[in-house]
């Protein structure tokens, strides 16, 4: 346990220096703080965009969940990776686009001013839900691996994670985020190897995984199953390419790295949905009853899987690299989330009041009271999150999808649909998300998956069958009915009373007009290279050291493979830093 505490400690000091080498690069305006000024690289932009869709939840509430399922939590992240796809076909790029600092300010040019404040409230109040799930999820985890009250343990970690988002901005954020992933690869790829040797490969872990690898436990009716599989491509479309999570490609430096960008998301999302799981699999059959002794955490029992297989399985020292992932997972998240919000709330409310009363602000200014909003965001964040550990009997991967299937979907209905119907009524968005949130209402209250069941014959459903028929209904419900009545408002558009449509056609040009640039590193490129190649060589230097722990050869072996493959990314980032002199 020592040398975990240690490689944690380390690791946190890494990500403290991210943060400072970074946030000279993040105090020169608004923008740069905001997005880091439209100027980051595609690998930066597309590692960022990975670690979004990547949070504590993945190790915990997931890992439980394939620990106890099987193969049915690929579902989610295989939606994940489609969606990066059709990002890369069509979206990502034209959200550069739009040439603005912050989702909201694109929101304004689509729908009018009116519904950008009213998204500009309803945005900072729901990440206040989707970071405490976040926080909540690292919170359990920590709580069982230190031991630790997990009410304590989220409010330190909260404020550990606030501190970090306040000083860096989005160049510290996007650059830890790198970072990150790295950190995910290592932990995961090893993991992964390791579990497949100990398990007698691939083939004897489906074999020997209890229940059935495929369908899993308490499934009676596998249609139900490949429902969810179905209905998680849509849902996963509605909650990642929509106006207000454009802004994980507003970074980028053009079109084209946007583009790009979303192929390395999609790619490593595609390989990481097998890879993730295979130590949850693996220790199905390896350790059945690890978790047992984390009977505090109730249900949640199985999100310590992750843990407990790197605890008992790996060389010393990988489980406090794996909780530092976590951590620094936890923390991109949550970054994302806080300078996000400070940039909606200077954008799409503060900078109009005071238009509204003829009075100006310097950047300066904006800069710090996007500061100050940072800060206060992340002790709402804290308190949503301490709210979600009181849940004692919903599992965290359940918390995740009932958040984001019956509250974001429905908010995210127009802000996807809107972008291909293109003339609707000004009340079109907020009263299809009240729709929405009926919709939710009606499949949780009335229309349940019992009733639906019954319709078809089925007498009774397990737990499983019966959360699972949930999630189908309630997406089912909002692509369907949601969507379709916001695409039947259009039949109430009056083009003479539209205020917004001048700036509407100049958004829809935007939207279709490349955003270029001449191709040439500049310095600002050669900043991202360089300080990013030092940081990685840095922490190659870290994995190398933990060779120097009294493992068994194996392990050792490990530990150097892991440094030298991360030592020579960061070579290759230094090296593409050096100015190229074309000789005459």
């Amino acid at each position: 346990m020592f040398y975990d505490y240690l490689v944690i400690a380390l690791y946190f000091v890494l990500i403290l220096a991210i943060g400072v080498v970074f946030s000279r690069m993040a105090s020169n305006s608004t923008s740069d703080y905001f997005r880091g000024g439209g100027k980051m690289l595609w690998w930066m932009v597309g590692s960022s965009a990975f670690m979004a869709q990547f949070s504590a939840v993945t190790f915990t509430g997931a890992a439980g969940k394939a620990f106890a399922d099987g193969f049915a939590i690929c579902a989610v992240y295989l939606g994940n990776t489609f969606a990066y796809f059709c990002g890369w076909a069509y979206f990502t790029y034209r959200f550069r686009q739009m040439r603005v600092d912050t989702p909201t300010q694109a929101i304004g040019r689509r729908f009018g001013p009116d519904n950008e404040l009213f998204f500009s409230f309803s945005l900072i109040v729901f990440s206040f839900l989707n970071a405490g799930v976040w926080l909540n999820a690292l919170g359990v985890f920590s709580s069982a691996v230190f031991g630790t009250d997990i009410s304590i343990t989220i409010v330190v970690i909260g404020l550990t994670v606030l501190f970090v988002s306040v000083l860096s901005g989005a160049w510290g954020v996007v650059a830890s985020d790198f970072v990150q992933t790295l950190v995910v690869a290592v932990v995961s790829v090893a993991c992964a190897v390791v579990a497949l040797v100990k398990v007698g490969g691939p083939v004897k872990m489906i074999e020997n995984f209890p229940g059935g690898f495929l369908i899993g436990p308490d499934m009676n009716y596998p249609l139900i199953l490949f429902g969810t599989f179905v209905f998680f491509l849509p849902k996963q479309i509605i909650t990642m390419m929509n106006l207000h999570d454009s802004f994980r490609w507003l970074n980028a430096k053009d079109s084209f790295n946007a583009k790009k960008a979303a192929l390395l998301a999609m790619t490593l999302m595609g390989f990481g949905t097998i890879i993730w799981f295979i130590p949850p699999w693996a220790a199905a059959s390896l350790i059945p009853d690890a978790v047992e002794g984390y009977t505090q955490l109730g249900s949640k029992a199985g999100d310590a899987i992750y843990y407990e297989f790197a605890r008992n399985m790996m060389p010393m020292g990988t489980a406090g690299l794996l909780m530092a992932g976590l951590f620094a997972a936890t923390m991109s998240s949550m970054d994302s989330a806080l300078n996000k919000n400070a940039g909606i709330f200077v954008r799409s409310m503060y900078q109009p009041f005071l238009a509204k009363r003829n009075k100006e602000a310097t950047d300066k200014k904006l800069l710090k009271i996007s500061r100050i909003v940072s800060t206060i965001t992340g002790i709402g964040v804290i308190i949503t999150a301490w709210y979600f550990a009181s849940l004692k009997e919903l599992s965290l991967f359940e918390l995740m999808i009932s958040v984001s299937t019956m509250v974001q979907v429905p908010m995210m209905v127009p802000l996807l649909f809107g972008i291909f119907i293109k003339k609707t009524p000004q009340w079109a968005p907020w009263v299809t998300i009240v729709l929405g949130l009926f919709v939710s209402w009606l499949v949780v209250n009335v229309f349940t998956a019992d009733v639906a069941a019954g319709m078809f014959g089925i007498e009774s459903l397990t737990n499983r069958e019966s959360v699972d028929m949930n999630i189908i209904l309630t997406i089912a419900g909002h692509v369907f009915i949601t969507g379709g009545f916001f695409c039947l408002t259009s039949f109430f558009y009056n083009e003479a009373k539209d205020k917004n449509k001048a700036e509407t056609n100049r958004f829809f040009e935007d939207f279709e007009r490349p955003v270029i640039t001449d191709g040439e590193q500049d310095d600002i490129d050669r900043q991202q290279r360089n300080k990013l190649g030092s940081m990685v060589f840095v922490m190659s230097g870290g994995i190398l050291l933990m060779a120097l722990i009294p493992n068994p050869l194996w392990g050792r072996i490990l530990f150097v493979i892991c440094a030298l493959i991360i030592a020579g990314i960061g070579y290759l980032l230094r090296r593409s830093a050096k100015i190229k002199v074309i000789s005459t």
